[in-house]
């Protein structure tokens, strides 16, 4: 086992070469408009769409070596990065239906889009003249498109010997796919960490707002606060909130024999210490997880779950702000979605205000964590 571990290990490191290492973040000062309305966010959204439809266009124009050279790689999986194509034009196909039911409002950025053939033909032909209202914006949203596609390719790409959050092995998993138009859920990993931690600051600046997020901690997190401080100091800081499970220690679980047991103790420790805050889902940490793991999480009541709009927190490169003008942009092109921030980073704790504020008014909703993976 240890033999076949190493070999896994040096396979996947023999297939990268150098990965592309700028985050895709956008100014969003570069949009004219604030989102002040629901037909507003509908404007900003066609745009989004539109431009990364566009990259996902011409990214197919690629044959398998000009496209291993662009995402870095020695060694792809076609087959994934193609499924994952199609999963993202059925998607931007139904989202730019959703927001083109305010063009009567306002008609900008709307095409004749009824079916893929007709999306896909207004991609390919989208583009803004130098006098457009919308000029600032158009090279730097076509850059972030351009990287987050990179992203999102070159983890299908690196399937199945790294699994990660870009597909889904079962009905036991979920992301933010099941949710309706509009409507988004606010997920943490790497809550209960001892230090640094902004947990505390979290749930209460959410419960403010009145809102509740679903955290994820580390049962020997959970147990090492456990012996500092009480029961009821932890409950009280999760007041109102949901606490999900990543596991025992923060380590892949595709590979570690231990996994199941990281997962099941850290289940039963949650659920009997914080029993009211507790909802049976597990979050791989960085998305890793078995593939053929569906009977254990299925016998075990639980779910695995995942998320689709990364705020990349806990990438260094990244300010507080540009990780919520990132977010800020993939929920405009996705339009509903599980975000995931870090509890542990700093950056959190200017994010996700400036997130809030900046859609105050746009007519978007956040689920309540109960109900966020059902």
């Amino acid at each position: 086992m240890r033999i076949a571990l190493l070999m896994a290990t040096w396979l996947l490191s023999a297939s990268a070469m150098a990965a592309p290492t700028e985050p895709a973040t956008l100014d969003r000062s570069t949009w004219p408009e604030k989102l002040t309305s629901p037909t507003l966010f509908d404007v900003a959204s066609r745009a989004e769409i539109l431009t990364f439809a566009r990259e996902l266009l011409a990214s197919e124009s690629l044959d398998e070596s000009a496209l291993k050279q662009r995402l870095g790689l020695r060694m792809i999986n076609l087959d994934a990065i193609n499924a994952l194509r199609e999963r993202m034009w059925q998607r931007l196909l139904a989202n730019y239906n959703f927001a083109q039911q305010s063009c009567d409002q306002d008609a900008s950025f709307c095409f004749l889009v009824e079916d893929m053939p007709s999306l896909r033909e207004q991609a390919g032909k989208f583009e803004l003249g130098e006098a457009s209202y919308y000029t600032r914006w158009v090279e730097p949203s076509r850059q972030f498109h351009q990287r987050y596609l990179d992203e999102q390719l070159r983890k299908a790409a690196l399937l199945p010997q790294t699994s990660s959050e870009v597909e889904l092995f079962g009905d036991y998993e979920r992301n933010g796919d099941q949710l309706n138009d509009r409507l988004f859920v606010l997920s943490f990993d790497s809550g209960a960490n001892l230090a640094p931690d902004n947990t505390a600051w979290l749930t209460d600046y959410l419960r403010k707002a009145n809102l509740s997020g679903t955290f994820f901690v580390l049962g020997s997190d959970i147990q090492n606060r456990l012996s500092q401080h009480a029961v009821a100091d932890l409950q009280g800081v999760y007041s109102r909130q949901c606490i999900g499970v990543q596991g025992w220690e923060f380590r892949s679980h595709s590979h570690w024999q231990a996994w199941q047991y990281s997962v099941t103790r850290s289940v039963d420790l949650v659920k009997n210490k914080l029993p009211e805050n507790f909802v049976p889902l597990f979050r791989p940490p960085n998305g890793q997880r078995r593939a053929d793991a569906g009977g254990f999480f299925k016998a075990q009541g639980l779910q695995v779950a995942l998320w689709d709009i990364d705020p990349l927190d806990s990438n260094r490169q990244l300010t507080g702000t540009q990780s919520a003008q990132r977010v800020l942009t993939l929920m405009l092109l996705w339009r509903h979605g599980v975000i995931n921030f870090n509890a542990k980073q700093d950056a959190v704790k200017t994010a996700l205000p400036w997130l809030l504020t900046q859609t105050a008014q746009s007519g978007i909703g956040w689920e309540d964590c109960q109900d966020a993976f059902r």
